[in-house]
């Protein structure tokens, strides 16, 4: 009896083992974590009433931020669409990605922190706006082209049909607010009486109706990240998932996309997961490279050592944490010629421009659009302001430094006796050594990841041309860091200020 008995216990268990270790291990991978990354296509944070006072209505971002962890400074590595993309999802910087320019696909090889993931057991998605090439298709179980005005039609379906044995990280991508603009019924109209005209544009009436279609296409974005919201509570994973809303680069103004102003790069960045992070705003300098090191940190996910970014775990804990003192930028090809870098910490910015003889311009720049328009025509009518006439500069300074404190929208150019009549005199000593210490910190990070000045560069396009530089026969040529093998450089350049650590 005593062996009949073993016998039967023997094979019970036998029959049971597959579904005991099937049953953990879907509790265990249930219980991973899930991110839901959410990037708007060229929005600024100033155009977001949790960071100033903006009359877009929205009321989910806002809401986010009110419960999440909202980053005062958060910059892009470039405010230009791809080259940012590319830079995100690699966790590098785009001179060191093989696709640093405009309209160029991420180089087959490179790292990407969705394919860690996916190789990990998470269930990876890309709904709406890809513009990173064919070779993101090893990072995503599931790629969607965008659907409906703003691109974001399918990410709601996404999360009702995922694997539910899976942990899951989902690129949500919108087109909003990318020009074209696209009215819907569904969400506010504005009137342009009551839009915020930045200082550097004309206050006029085609301006005005510019920016109030822009705010249009923000509430439509905030509608749909609403939905996601609601989603994740209504499927009960709210608790276990860290929701992520960025944007690609500044709003798509003159002086905005594709500078390494505020207006350009600081990016709105609000991280929510309810229960885990405590409500708060942080001060604290990020890079969205440092996006990839998160998550991957997050998830359990060994970090690769191509990765230049850092993680920000430390301050979604504790919103006085600090892990990187510098944010670098850089501005490349975007339709016009172009090679400027930026470093900043928490008070200073400091640009350097290789080809000062050219202008700075960009598509939205061109008379073809409203708020580019009226400032042509103020320029032809000899009636533009001293903080107007940026985008006509030529030739630009070579150099620039502002004071973000004193300057939030970096109109005075500390190095130009033009913009600061002070120059030479006894104030130039409060921001002479901050001016030479980033200079030196840019010559570093320059040399440490291989960046480089092409000798025959892209040709640019005029932006009256509006062919954004690909008509037939184009083609990119030398790439900012090419004849270094950037992309295959891994060092990161300066994080920390070493002078002012403690050991």
């Amino acid at each position: 009896m005593k062996f009949f008995l073993t016998r039967i216990l023997w094979i019970f268990s036998i029959l049971m083992a597959p579904l005991s270790f099937s049953s953990l291990n879907a509790h265990a991978e249930t219980t991973r974590p899930n991110f839901v990354f959410i990037i708007a296509d060229d929005v600024s944070p100033d155009d977001l009433a949790c960071y100033a006072k903006s009359p877009a209505k929205t009321p989910n971002i806002d809401r986010l931020a009110a419960e999440g962890r909202l980053f005062e400074r958060a910059y892009l590595t470039c405010s230009s669409c791809s080259p940012t993309r590319c830079s995100i999802i690699t966790g590098r910087y785009p001179h060191n990605t093989g696709a640093p320019e405009l309209h160029m696909p991420l180089p087959a090889g490179q790292f990407m922190f969705p394919q860690a993931l996916r190789e990990a057991g998470y269930f990876t998605v890309l709904a709406g706006k890809n513009h990173m090439g064919p070779a993101v298709d090893a990072a995503f179980d599931e790629i969607t082209p965008p659907a409906g005005p703003g691109g974001e039609q399918r990410w709601v379906r996404h999360l009702r049909e995922r694997p539910k044995d899976k942990p899951f990280f989902m690129w949500f991508a919108s087109t909003d607010a990318h020009r074209e603009w696209q009215a819907t019924d569904a969400d506010p109209k504005y009137d342009p009486a009551d839009v915020v005209v930045p200082p550097f544009l004309i206050d006029g009436p085609e301006t005005r109706q510019d920016l109030a279609h822009y705010y249009h296409e923000i509430s439509r974005l905030d509608r749909f990240i609403g939905n996601v919201v609601e989603e994740l509570k209504r499927q009960g994973i709210a608790e276990n998932t860290y929701v992520i809303f960025t944007a690609d680069n500044g709003r798509p103004f003159p002086r905005c996309k594709t500078r390494l102003y505020d207006s350009g790069v600081r990016t709105p960045f609000i991280v929510w997961r309810p229960g885990t992070i405590a409500p708060g705003k942080t001060e604290s300098i990020i890079s969205v490279i440092d996006l990839a090191p998160t998550l991957l940190q997050l998830a359990g996910v060994p970090l690769d050592p191509r990765l230049q970014g850092v993680s920000i775990e430390p301050i979604l804990a504790d919103p006085a944490a600090t892990v990187r003192d510098y944010a670098f930028s850089e501005h490349n090809w975007h339709v016009g010629q172009a090679h400027e870098r930026s470093v900043r910490d928490g008070r200073w910015l400091y640009i350097r421009n290789a080809y000062p003889e050219i202008r700075s311009e960009c598509v939205e720049s061109g008379p073809e659009f409203p708020a580019g328009k009226e400032l042509w025509d103020y320029q032809a009518a000899g009636k533009l302001n001293a903080d107007q006439g940026d985008i006509f500069l030529q030739p630009r300074p070579r150099e620039e430094f502002y004071d973000v404190q004193a300057d939030p929208q970096q109109l005075k150019n500390l190095l130009d006796p033009a913009k600061n009549p002070e120059l030479g005199s006894a104030l130039q000593q409060e921001y002479e050594n901050p001016h030479m210490r980033l200079s030196k910190l840019l010559d570093q990070w320059t040399a440490e990841t291989g960046d480089t000045v092409p000798k025959n560069p892209t040709p640019g396009v005029p932006v009256t041309g509006r062919g954004q530089g690909m008509d037939a026969g184009f083609q990119h040529q030398e790439l900012p860091g090419a004849t270094k093998n950037a992309s295959s450089i891994n060092a990161p350049g300066p994080v920390r200020d070493t002078t002012s650590l403690k050991p």
